[in-house]
């Protein structure tokens, strides 16, 4: 995560439809809780074209990845 902010990833557990979309494409941040739904994978991350990916493809908009420091929406670009 050097020279760019630490990212973070939320998921709204109760849109997610635990399609694994996000999991299989960007597995080192996102996977799949016991219950099949979408969790991050840790607290913060740092930027990634399969993060982006993850957030942009997801059916139901659940997941949302925002720049740490400045809470800005980095993706998915709404």
């Amino acid at each position: 995560m050097s020279g760019t902010s630490p990212l973070v990833v939320t998921v709204d557990r109760a849109r997610c439809i635990g399609s694994g979309l996000c999991a299989r494409t960007a597995p080192a941040d996102l996977a799949l809780a016991p219950d099949g739904r979408a969790t991050p994978a840790r607290p913060a991350t740092a930027a990634s074209a399969e993060l982006t990916e993850a957030a942009e493809m997801c059916p139901v908009e659940a997941i949302a990845v925002r720049d740490a420091a400045t809470g800005a929406l980095v993706a998915p670009a709404w």
